[in-house]
């Protein structure tokens, strides 16, 4: 099978490495088979190796092909869904296991880039920004509430007032500064994890679609040109899981996603932008994200869709949210424009799961996914090798199926992301 070439982004233009696997070739066997090449993949394939396990992973197209190779390189701190929100859902201990969770996938994070030297591009520090009056007031209780009840003292509120020396995008009502954040070339950081696993003594192949697989005592997982034969199975599809496996499809919603990256800005420009180099993001439901490359490009993610097609014109269709919050760059010619798919939840919180006793899944990180993916990998780890007790505190959180599972998904979601995205413009 011919494996697709990476999306014409920034990302791949700057790659720091070029990575190439074969394709799978006939019948082997491994004690675990990971369907994936992104981080869920990748760390699952890294820390299954760290404990003795032979791994085969297959990637249909590219290794990091898909979000894990275009998304905005956010590390955040936490949950993607709010801790005030999962303490109601799970109870405040098992909110506060669930952000100490969250925390650990950072320093996960951090901890790989630095074991195996994968340069990347590794940054402090968020700024999150208050689109409205109401979403300021939110951001003080949010401080105040993770300060008392968790501990975490990384995190500040910025009044509006300070917030326009740190930045001259326009439109803000206050800021939280979340020093524990990260941020990373996402494309380098995937193809860091793929050669760190290859070192280990994984075996990983790309343009190895996989066609179909057959549980029972022993895993079967067939691609077009071999099959693989495995103690265990982890699927780290995410978006792409398609039909592949019906069971849980229904919990995830693919959506895409879209960025641009300017020329490279003056300093000064860059500086004014944003001052201190952190990433930055919004808090609009259908969220605006940026943050400036280690060449002083501004890569700014903003629309979302909801079908299977692209914009035509990918950089006009981001441009205008980019201009909404930085209308000096109105000459700032842009020099690439991609897309890319991701899987939400309903909840906004990750799907984990376990299909059988030998058949595990990660997914649906919903935007969230350099540090919770990297963790589902190595929380996979643990559950195979028969310590769960950490995996089921995410597996723990209610997860939902979208309402009419695969086939009606796609109107329910259209509906209700345009009414959000009313409101985002409204109030």
């Amino acid at each position: 099978m011919q494996n697709q070439a990476h999306v014409d982004s920034w990302y791949a233009a700057s790659a720091n490495r070029q990575l190439d696997f074969p394709p799978l070739a006939g019948e082997i066997e491994a004690d675990v088979c990971i369907i994936g090449g992104g981080y869920t993949g990748l760390s699952s394939a890294i820390h299954l190796r760290k404990q003795g396990y032979s791994v085969a992973l297959l990637e249909a197209n590219k290794i990091g092909w898909g979000a894990s190779g275009r998304n905005g390189g956010h590390v955040g701190t936490g949950q993607r869904a709010d801790q005030q929100d999962l303490e109601r859902w799970v109870g405040l201990e098992q909110a506060k296991a669930l952000w100490d969770l969250g925390l650990e996938a950072v320093d996960t994070v951090c901890g790989l880039i630095d074991d195996y030297g994968i340069d990347c591009e590794l940054k402090q520090g968020n700024l999150h920004v208050a689109s409205k009056p109401a979403h300021a007031r939110d951001l003080v209780e949010h401080v105040a509430h993770l300060s008392a009840t968790y501990g975490y003292q990384q995190m500040r509120y910025v009044e509006a007032a300070e917030l326009a020396e740190m930045t001259s995008g326009q439109g803000f009502h206050g800021a939280t500064l979340d020093t524990g954040c990260r941020h990373l070339h996402p494309l380098n950081y995937a193809l860091g994890l793929a050669a760190a696993a290859g070192q280990l003594g994984a075996q990983l192949y790309e343009g190895s679609r996989v066609l179909s697989y057959h549980e029972g005592g022993q895993v079967r997982v067939k691609t077009d040109s071999g099959e693989v034969r495995a103690r265990y199975l982890v699927l780290a599809c995410n978006g792409y899981l398609e039909k592949l496996e019906p069971r849980t499809a229904g919990r995830i919603m693919p959506i895409n996603n879209y960025m641009l990256a300017t020329e490279p800005l003056p300093e000064a420009l860059a500086r004014q932008l944003i001052r201190d180099d952190t990433s930055m993001s919004d808090s609009l439901f259908v969220i605006n994200y940026w943050k400036l490359s280690a060449d002083n490009r501004l890569l700014f993610g903003g629309g979302e869709s909801y079908s299977r097609r692209f914009p035509a014109d990918i950089k006009g269709f981001v441009r205008k949210h980019m201009l909404r919050i930085y209308p000096e760059l109105a000459d700032t010619r842009i020099d690439y424009g991609w897309g890319g798919t991701l899987a939400i939840t309903l909840n906004r919180m990750p799907d984990f799961g376990r299909l059988s006793a030998n058949t595990f899944y990660a997914h649906g990180f919903s935007g969230h996914g350099v540090p919770t993916a990297t963790l589902a990998g190595k929380l996979l780890a643990e559950a195979i090798s028969g310590s769960a007790e950490r995996f089921d505190v995410m597996a723990s959180v209610p997860s939902r199926q979208f309402p009419g599972g695969t086939w009606l998904r796609w109107p329910g979601l259209v509906a209700g992301m345009l009414f959000y995205s009313l409101r985002d413009r409204l109030g």
